[in-house]
């Protein structure tokens, strides 16, 4: 996975209301109608999370009748969590290696 990506994910999600999405999301589909009684806020703003959260990959996008239901993948999350446990090790197994000053 690239770093950026990651990053991205990261980022995302350290917004409270795409958060707050995302953990919606993970117990199943939803339509922006579902997301804006769930959170509160209004719809062009679930609407403009939901865009960020599809550009990154973090949510799919699936037609039903005139309705939009949106999907959280998986793959994402799994992804960026690999590279946070990935950088947890790393910082673990160096702890006692500093870098010498030239």
């Amino acid at each position: 996975m690239l770093i950026s990506r990651a990053t991205d994910v990261i980022r995302l999600l350290a917004d409270p209301l795409r958060a707050r999405i995302v953990d919606l999301l993970a117990d199943g589909p939803a339509c922006t109608c579902h997301l804006v009684e769930d959170t509160g806020a209004r719809q062009s703003n679930i609407s403009n999370h939901l865009r960020a959260l599809r550009e990154a990959g973090l949510v799919t996008a699936e037609p039903r009748g005139r309705y939009t239901y949106y999907r959280l993948d998986p793959r994402a999350l799994d992804e960026a969590a690999h590279h946070l446990s990935d950088l947890a090790r790393r910082a673990q197994a160096s702890t006692d290696n500093p870098r010498e000053c030239p």
